[in-house]
């Protein structure tokens, strides 16, 4: 997909000046924002998550040979102490796979502003209904999570970003038993 923009700008107006070219250019740019975030990001995590994999690895090891010792309280402080890091270790394992999804959502995003800058672009999809039918129909099956697919029916259905973010708090609540500590990602 060409997302260059040539021609007249915001800050060089001609004749030719257009606000839809102008609103492309401002998705593009938060496209780019998007995916220089995920790049930056992406191999400092994957380190992180390697290294933290390896020391859990490790950790338990240590556990194991600590078995072999004599009955003592070092050997119970060790075994102790070891079973708490490898347990705030896998902690931290899952809390990468949590940036995993956020990446995996960032990306989709920025897949579906490309797609639609493409809509934008051409004047013939761009007054066309079922040309942007046919967009929100691909931007919601990226969705793998039921919370996801409802939050999107109800910004479509409603244009409330508020009522829907309010929504998806209140079911995360609710299968979390009422709970106000919803840690949302």
């Amino acid at each position: 997909m060409n997302t260059t923009l040539s021609g007249s700008s915001a800050s060089r107006p001609d004749l030719d000046w257009s606000q839809v070219r102008e609103t492309i250019l401002m998705v593009n740019l938060a496209i780019a924002q998007l995916e220089m975030a995920m790049r930056d990001s992406s191999g400092s995590v994957e380190v992180l998550t390697n290294s933290f994999t390896g020391m859990y690895g490790n950790m338990m090891g240590l556990v194991e040979a600590a078995q072999t010792l004599p009955d003592s309280p070092v050997k119970h402080s060790i075994q102790e102490l070891g079973v708490n890091v490898s347990g705030q270790m896998q902690q931290a394992i899952i809390a990468f796979q949590f940036y995993d999804r956020l990446s995996q959502r960032l990306t989709h995003i920025s897949h579906s502003l490309e797609n639609l800058t493409g809509i934008v672009r051409d004047p013939a999809r761009l007054y066309n209904p079922f040309a942007w039918n046919e967009l929100q129909q691909q931007i919601r099956s990226k969705y793998t999570m039921e919370d996801e697919k409802l939050m999107f029916d109800t910004v479509v259905e409603t244009g409330d970003v508020k009522l829907a973010l309010e929504q998806y708090v209140s079911r995360k609540q609710e299968a979390a038993g009422g709970s106000d500590d919803i840690e949302l990602f």
